[in-house]
């Protein structure tokens, strides 16, 4: 699939972009390059100790910013594929800096797309976020928007062989600034925050969003919203899991922040199918015939009326369950 292909990676040297890399070297060493494109110097520099250039002659690397469409354009010349996984996704900081969040998540996507449709790039998929359902923060509404911008894209491409598809997933196990590694720092001091005892979070590992993103560089057909089929947690479960002898202290729930997170909405339900591993939202009016996507993918429509809700999910992982999970993605040398 990727062989012989160059890829770019927005926001390439951040939790996601760096397994991406690992992932894609591993499974498709043939690919021609690999370009990590991302504001930070040292950030680059420290990869490219990780990545030694004399084993990975693929790699390459771009300092710029996706709200610099001139030089988003420049990096994307001869690039087949863009994985697009840079935003400011902090929710307070978001919250008190609304400006800086919407040039990165909004303007910044809209300089993806336009460098895309320069350049002759032929698939982009963009990472959103379960925040991105039924918005109740700014980095959420600013990531619903980037959705819609990569979706509606597939109405001006043209005759060009180019498709926009979008993957969302919910929380990144141990990535950096979630509960997890906030978590592991504080149980040293006998005290875990927590925010509501009854708030629940989806759970995907690194290697799962990964996987996902693959599956839909290969499947994709343009403006799909890729959601996987994945576990929830309660939060004091995750407590338990990390500090089974720490206590919890209530510190109510963040600016911005949900008691149980959405990936699909009930509004969604129309256009919602599902295609085993993964739950599909589709457009309205695709630039496809609906009954060739469904035989393709032995998919169906979910009845309507469902929803996919951390809260309401079939499938929980026990403090136990995490504290495996957490050991295998996150810290070898983990100990509850």
């Amino acid at each position: 699939m990727l062989k012989g292909k160059t890829i770019l990676v927005t926001g390439g040297t951040g939790s996601f972009g760096k397994k991406f890399i690992q992932m894609v070297l591993e499974l498709y060493p043939e690919v021609k390059k690999l370009i990590v494109y991302s504001r930070d110097e040292l950030k680059q520099f420290e990869m490219a100790q990780q990545f030694d250039p004399k084993k990975y002659p693929q790699m390459r690397y771009f300092i710029g910013d996706v709200r610099d469409g001139a030089r988003m354009k420049r990096a994307c010349e001869g690039v087949d594929i863009i994985i697009h996984a840079a935003a400011l996704k902090q929710v307070p900081t978001a919250e008190y800096n609304p400006m800086e969040c919407i040039n990165t998540n909004i303007f910044g996507a809209e300089n993806v797309i336009n460098a895309a449709l320069d350049c002759g790039v032929t698939k982009v998929v963009a990472l959103s976020t379960d925040k991105a359902a039924a918005p109740v923060n700014l980095y959420g509404a600013t990531k619903l928007c980037s959705d819609k911008l990569f979706i509606a894209a597939n109405n001006i491409k043209g005759k060009r062989d180019l498709t926009f598809s979008v993957v969302r997933y919910g929380n990144v196990l141990g990535s950096r600034g979630s509960v997890v590694p906030f978590f592991m720092k504080m149980r040293s001091t006998g005290t875990l925050p927590v925010t509501h005892e009854n708030m629940t979070r989806f759970n995907i590992t690194l290697e799962e969003g990964v996987k996902m993103v693959l599956h839909a560089l290969e499947n994709s057909w343009g403006g799909e919203i890729f959601v996987p089929k994945i576990p929830s947690y309660r939060i004091l479960e995750m407590a338990k899991a990390i500090g089974p002898k720490c206590k919890t202290e209530i510190v109510g729930i963040r600016s911005g922040e949900k008691l149980h997170e959405e990936m699909i909405t009930e509004s969604d339900s129309l256009n919602t199918l599902d295609c085993g591993k993964y739950y599909v939202i589709i457009p309205s009016h695709p630039n496809w015939k609906k009954d060739d996507y469904l035989k393709k993918f032995s998919a169906k429509f979910v009845t309507e009326g469902f929803k996919y809700n951390s809260g309401e999910n079939t499938e929980w992982l026990s403090a136990e369950e995490l504290r495996v999970q957490i050991k295998e993605h996150v810290d070898h040398h983990f100990e509850a």
